[in-house]
């Protein structure tokens, strides 16, 4: 009897220091892998203000990438614009995610799928209508990069020209993250 105490005592030591040393290794890992993770992470957007003959425009639109390699990155970012016109007025608001691949350091790839969500109110002939829906885009995209700025075109390749808020398919883009 004397001897199974010991061995069970010596038994749950020995599980003691192993389970304490397994989580100790794993800890310092997780820690590891996070501070890993969060210096490849970076933050930009893009803010947008215009002022017209009775027109307003505001947008905002803040973005993050995780930066996989030294080639690929993937992101989300948020987006908001009002746009005011006489008495008319539009407000979208949304979501998107991006992957941005660099063929070369200074040749940018990239595609973005974005969903916002439309209301519009205007007047026409003396009567107010409002209109809401969702609007998809999916950019397609080809920039020239210098360390975190890429200059380039885009295009949305389900562009509808009844209910997308962008006057064009084709539209250019500067891209900054820090």
């Amino acid at each position: 009897m004397r001897k199974n105490k010991h061995f069970l005592s010596k038994l749950l030591i020995l599980s003691i220091l192993t389970t304490t040393f397994t989580a100790n290794k794993a800890f310092s890992q997780v820690s590891t892998t996070d501070s890993d993770f969060w210096k490849n992470v970076h933050f930009g957007g893009g803010l947008g203000l215009s002022f017209g003959n009775d027109t307003f425009n505001a947008s905002i639109s803040p973005s993050a990438i995780y930066q996989v390699n030294q080639q690929f990155a993937i992101g989300t970012g948020l987006n908001f614009n009002y746009s005011k016109f006489g008495d008319n007025t539009l407000t979208a608001y949304g979501a998107s995610a991006l992957t941005l691949f660099n063929v070369i350091p200074a040749i940018q790839l990239s595609a973005e799928f974005e969903q916002l969500r439309v209301n519009r109110n205007f007047s026409f002939d003396g009567a107010n209508i409002s209109d809401n829906y969702w609007s998809p885009a999916l950019f397609l995209g080809l920039g020239y990069s210098s360390q975190n700025v890429t200059f380039g075109l885009r295009y949305d390749v389900l562009y509808d020209d009844e209910k997308s808020i962008y006057t064009d398919a084709l539209m250019p883009f500067i891209r900054v993250y820090f």
